[in-house]
């Protein structure tokens, strides 16, 4: 697979995928990472001037997850620059474009300028390998907010999808007191048959009383203000969800998104490189 790559902005994940791919043999051209000195002097990689240089000279441009933070600027927090994304698609040209997490915005705008693209969370195999990641990383700000050992603890998981069917598995290896929070029948069948307590998300109340920890995995309001005057006042609470997220913003509340690429980014990459090289080659 001889072809070249222009990476665009991004976290430590894409750092880490632009390094990985230019570990085997691809020419990788960087632009909005100039903060990151880790991908300095490395073979195969170059660090581009201007942003059409390194699109120019691509075949495939990867871009950040997310893409963009404000539907205005590609989300860069290693660059000096903004890069603005009305000036990224003017340049992208016939490229094929492969970034994730779009917002409905952004989506327009790559459609009005008939952009060939890839979203890789639409790619389950990658979505399912990144709930991994996130799990453990939502573990781990558990424990750096809460003076408290998990074991033994009464935790509660509002949602039951990917990264909450994950994380209850994970919780309940460390012998946590675990209970999800959903609305469909099948879902209460499948947490009997794991093993955990389950409640209805529509009827949270008094019942929230009772828990150390409550993570969040839901992107609408479901933490509401009224719901919030249930929770002990030492609760610790976790968002795991994209925007708007599930607590009510007058909360104090931890808000972690993007764990993949804070607390894994080398994994993540790897996931990430293994998904793009698969996507190419079934063309």
């Amino acid at each position: 697979m001889s072809k070249n790559f222009a990476v665009i902005g991004g976290d430590l994940r894409i750092v880490n995928l632009a390094r990985l791919i230019a570990k085997d043999e691809k020419q990788v051209y960087v632009y909005g990472l100039e903060k990151v000195e880790e991908i300095k002097n490395i073979s195969n990689l170059i660090i581009t001037k201007t942003l059409e240089e390194a699109i120019s000279k691509a075949n495939f441009v990867i871009g950040p997850m997310p893409f963009s933070k404000d539907d205005i600027n590609v989300n860069a927090p290693f660059s000096n620059k903004e890069i603005s994304i009305s000036d990224f698609f003017k340049k992208i040209n016939n490229k094929i474009f492969i970034a994730g997490n779009f917002s409905s915005n952004v989506k327009e705008v790559i459609k009005e300028n008939n952009i060939k693209y890839i979203d890789l969370m639409d790619q389950e195999e990658l979505v399912i390998l990144n709930a991994l990641s996130t799990a453990e990383g939502a573990i781990q700000v558990a424990m750096e907010n809460t003076n408290i050992l998990l074991h033994g603890s009464k935790i509660l998981i509002l949602g039951f999808g990917r990264i909450s069917k994950i994380l209850a598995n994970k919780l309940k290896a460390l012998s946590v007191d675990v209970t999800c929070a959903a609305r469909k029948k099948e879902d209460f069948a499948w947490m009997e048959s794991y093993g955990y307590n389950s409640t209805d998300i529509n009827k949270l109340n008094e019942n929230l009383n009772q828990y150390d920890i409550i993570f969040n995995t839901v992107p609408h309001l479901i933490l509401t203000e009224e719901r919030l005057k249930y929770v002990k006042k030492d609760c610790v609470l976790i968002d795991l969800a994209s925007k708007p997220g599930g607590i009510d913003k007058n909360a104090k509340y931890i808000w972690a998104l993007a764990l993949p690429g804070k607390v894994a980014p080398v994994t993540s990459a790897e996931f990430m490189k293994k998904t793009i090289y698969k996507m190419i080659e079934e063309g």
